[in-house]
């Protein structure tokens, strides 16, 4: 299994060497992968904001309707990306009604960095939110309730309690929820050609839509990739375990 994963990136980042440094120094390659890095930031930003409190309530509480709620937190991983890009573009197009009143507030989402966070958003919001609700569910209810008995409010209980026991596991979802909407491509193509997300001009490259193009010409690009990833991901865990030990 290790082997499985593992052998596809070292082939990959292997053939690539010789043309790396090239790579480094593109204007296309670093600006396609600063979008990406920046809008799925912004994506895990909004979903963190939404989702850890949905999270929190489907966790914790039992209400008329939990069931269907909890259902509906897995369809984005069910249904195939460039359909889920379909059904954005007909609700945000300039021509629907909520297209149409977002954009009296200067809000587009065609072609614009609003559609390239909506389309990563919409896909990676599961990772983040089942992530969130199984670290809240792990948390016992002994140590709210004792908290509870000593005056503190809902509230304290969940920042002081809940939220610093659930914290790794969040962060978990964060860092699944960023991974998986850097490597967006088929929501991100249909409702956000421009500008230019890695994976999208990956794909031009490969296609040969560009002066050069073909897989030699996409290697590089996808394996600047994946030693980018690599290094946040170590870096993020790095961090990540300090905090958490900073936290309790």
């Amino acid at each position: 299994m290790v082997l499985f994963l593992i052998i596809p990136l070292l082939a990959s980042v292997g053939s690539s060497l010789p043309s790396l440094p090239a790579t480094f120094t593109d204007a296309r390659t670093l600006n396609a992968i600063f979008i990406s890095f920046y809008c799925a930031f912004l994506a895990t930003a909004f979903i963190f904001i939404l989702g850890v409190p949905f999270a929190y309530v489907v966790a914790k509480y039992d209400f008329h309707g939990k069931r269907f709620l909890d259902s509906v937190i897995d369809l984005p991983i069910l249904i195939p990306h460039n359909a889920a890009g379909l059904a954005l573009l007909l609700v945000l197009a300039p021509t629907s009604p909520i297209g149409e009143a977002l954009g009296l507030f200067g809000v587009r989402f065609i072609d614009t960095i609003f559609g390239i966070v909506v389309a990563m958003a919409f896909v990676s919001a599961p990772f983040l939110i089942r992530s969130a609700q199984e670290a809240f569910e792990s948390v016992g209810s002994t140590m709210e309730k004792t908290a509870r008995s000593l005056g503190a409010s809902s509230f304290q209980v969940f920042r002081h309690v809940t939220f610093p026991l659930a914290f790794k596991g969040i962060v978990t979802g964060c860092l699944l929820t960023w991974a998986r909407a850097v490597s967006e491509f088929g929501a991100v193509v249909i409702l956000a050609y421009f500008p230019k997300t890695a994976p999208v001009y990956m794909y031009d490259v490969f296609e040969g839509l560009g002066e050069n193009g073909g897989l030699s010409a996409a290697l590089p690009i996808g394996s600047l990739l994946i030693i980018l990833a690599i290094i946040i991901l170590f870096g993020f865990k790095l961090a990540t375990s300090k905090t958490t030990k900073l936290i309790h």
